[in-house]
């Protein structure tokens, strides 16, 4: 029985492992492009990730999420994020937010908003360089991050579904598709949306903003295309 137990207790030992090193595969050589294509930045606050995508380059596909960013008003840049429709918005002290907070992680199914916030100057500029990124994709990874972003949008005839406007701050909410729960977070939605553009992430780790960085550092050592 003992040794039952210990071949059963290695086994889960050893999926754990596999699970946490488990990698969705891109293609940086041929998404990270130095020499020209669209730059954007990955930031992060501590806790969040948010992209800063140029606006010409967003609203340039067309289709709703060229629709959603020239409805959000002034700004030569856009911060996309994705989060709780409810915590998210909400702007009121951390301290007061723990129960929707515990209930926007253990309840699954919750309702879910893209990001879409205008800003006139270059956003990286409030980062610490260790706190952000900076990537240049090829026109054809940046169509995969756009459309990544556009296909989480939750659409009525076909146009974005505006879900809520944050006073002080310009910042605007769509509608999303997808559902937030501890199982697939913000940082998890970045991952996704740089995965499609080309990056390879890991999946399970990709619960943290510092993984989210270390998803960009690796895919830029292995083009040796690292910026700050």
């Amino acid at each position: 029985m003992r040794s039952v137990g210990a071949m059963l207790l290695a086994g889960l030992l050893g999926l754990g492992a596999a699970l946490w090193t488990w990698t969705r595969p891109g293609e940086p050589a041929t998404a990270i492009s130095p020499e020209a294509g669209v730059t954007l930045h990955v930031l992060n606050n501590g806790f969040h990730t948010d992209l800063a995508v140029p606006r010409a380059a967003l609203e340039a596909g067309g289709g709703p999420l060229a629709e959603a960013s020239r409805s959000v008003g002034a700004g030569d840049w856009i911060l996309i994020g994705w989060g709780d429709a409810k915590f998210f918005v909400d702007t009121s002290p951390m301290e007061d937010r723990i129960p929707d907070g515990l209930r926007a992680f253990f309840r699954p199914g919750n309702a879910s908003v893209v990001m879409l916030d205008p800003e006139a100057g270059d956003p990286a500029m409030r980062f610490a360089p260790e706190s952000r990124r900076t990537l240049v994709l090829s026109p054809e990874a940046f169509a995969g991050l756009r459309g990544r972003v556009q296909d989480s949008l939750s659409l009525v005839e076909g146009r974005p579904r505006p879900s809520t406007a944050r006073s002080g701050d310009g910042a605007h909410f769509f509608a999303s598709r997808e559902h937030f729960w501890i199982g697939y977070l913000c940082n998890s939605w970045t991952a996704r949306v740089l995965n499609s553009a080309g990056l390879p992430i890991r999946p399970l780790r990709s619960v943290t903003a510092g993984e989210i960085i270390a998803a960009v550092d690796r895919a830029q050592l292995d083009t040796g295309a690292r910026q700050d």
